[in-house]
């Protein structure tokens, strides 16, 4: 499966769903991004089941800006619509396995059992 490109207009549409999202945000002159991309590529060639996509910065400043990307490449990965990590830097493809490993096998009961514990906490 051939990664998708993302725009602000379809980000939401494609992260909102269950299953796993990948988002690969980075921009054509940036060294890293580079040299992430082929692993990138060949992780989504390997786990058809997952979406892989990405968004390149220079062309969608707004989306970079919303999400506070303030160095690339950035990679988030999504859960049944739930932001589960979000980390800059390049990844070599050991790293992504784990990654993509660890993403499928969280307890989404929990993580969301999680969410509303602290969004029940009072803000100070």
């Amino acid at each position: 499966m051939a990664t998708k490109n993302l725009t602000h207009d379809d980000f939401a549409g494609h992260v909102a769903g269950d299953g796993i999202v990948f988002v690969d945000f980075w921009a054509a002159w940036c060294g890293p991004c580079r040299a992430f991309a082929p692993v990138f590529e060949q992780a989504s060639e390997q786990h058809p089941d997952i979406v892989f996509a990405k968004v390149d910065t220079e062309a969608q400043p707004q989306l970079a800006a919303e999400f506070r990307i303030t160095s690339i490449p950035t990679l988030m990965v999504f859960r049944d619509g739930i932001m589960v990590y979000a980390q800059p830097g390049a990844l070599r493809a050991p790293q992504l396995d784990q990654l993509i490993q660890g993403a499928r096998d969280l307890d989404m009961d929990d993580v969301r059992r999680q969410l509303a514990e602290r969004d029940a906490q009072p803000t100070v």
